[in-house]
């Protein structure tokens, strides 16, 4: 038994405009959440750039996607690596010749355990790729923005942000640092038009979360602690990025919207 699962309804036509000329590019894109916001803004009209660390997780992502009429292309990118996120950025550029979206989903965790007994080197990994790869991308794409006249950087941090889970301590605060990293890069990118907002999911169906749903206890427990009393599906994560992407939220910036259920969120 997984518990209870939601069918989750895509928009219907008159919404497929909402990204109509615009390019996006997504890391961690060809599973789960990313998958599923890689998705989401394609069917929204966006021509979408999707990446992993793997040839074989490109391909099969363009496979789905492609199959379903999808605006998508795709190339490897390990974020952690300098010529990847660049290589990224310059195969965007040379395909679309902008960017005006960027969704920075790529997170690892390679700890679980008391937080003091976490070793410097996994906790030098967690940070690398969890928040200084998010600034780096950013770095990346802020000038092309800025020669669009604007754009929308999207990242995604989690609910542990605020309600550090069971065991991946180091994880959580990794994501609590993005929660500061949106507020500054706002700050700072909003007189150039550039919105920066944060996307901090719950507990939610995906192979990188599922130690903590795969376990009926676990699941359970965590079920007790979500107010809608199941585990969110990627799906209703997507709806958020592309709403934050769009001109429906042009005054918007700044801010982490939590898509956990009802799960209890504050710092």
């Amino acid at each position: 038994m997984t518990g209870r699962r939601v069918r989750v309804q895509f928009p219907g036509t008159m919404q497929q405009a909402l990204l109509s000329g615009k390019v996006a590019l997504v890391t961690a894109s060809t599973q789960g959440i990313g998958l599923a916001i890689a998705r989401r803004l394609a069917r929204d009209g966006a021509q979408v750039v999707i990446s992993s660390r793997k040839q074989a997780s490109v391909d099969r992502a363009l496979g789905q996607l492609q199959a379903e009429g999808l605006g998508v292309s795709g190339t490897v990118c390990h974020v952690g690596k300098r010529e990847d996120r660049e290589a990224l950025v310059g195969e965007t550029l040379k395909r679309h010749g902008a960017i005006d979206i960027l969704v920075s989903n790529a997170a690892v965790n390679p700890f679980a355990g008391r937080v003091l007994d976490c070793s410097e080197e996994a906790w030098d990994k967690i940070f690398e790729v969890n928040v200084k790869t998010a600034f780096l991308l950013a770095k990346l794409v802020v000038p092309h923005m800025e020669r669009r006249g604007g754009g929308s950087i999207v990242l995604v941090s989690s609910a542990a942000a605020y309600q550090p889970f069971p065991a991946i301590g180091p994880y959580s605060v990794s994501k609590t640092a993005l929660l500061g990293l949106t507020k500054v890069l706002a700050d700072e990118l909003a007189p150039v038009n550039i919105r920066v907002n944060c996307l901090a999911p719950g507990v939610i169906r995906t192979k990188f979360s599922s130690a903590l749903w795969s376990d009926d206890s676990l699941r359970q427990r965590f079920e007790e602690k979500i107010a809608m009393r199941r585990i969110g599906e990627p799906e209703e994560c997507a709806g958020t990025v592309s709403f934050l992407c769009s001109q429906d939220a042009a005054y918007i910036t700044g801010e982490t919207i939590v898509v956990a259920g009802g799960f209890h969120c504050r710092l």
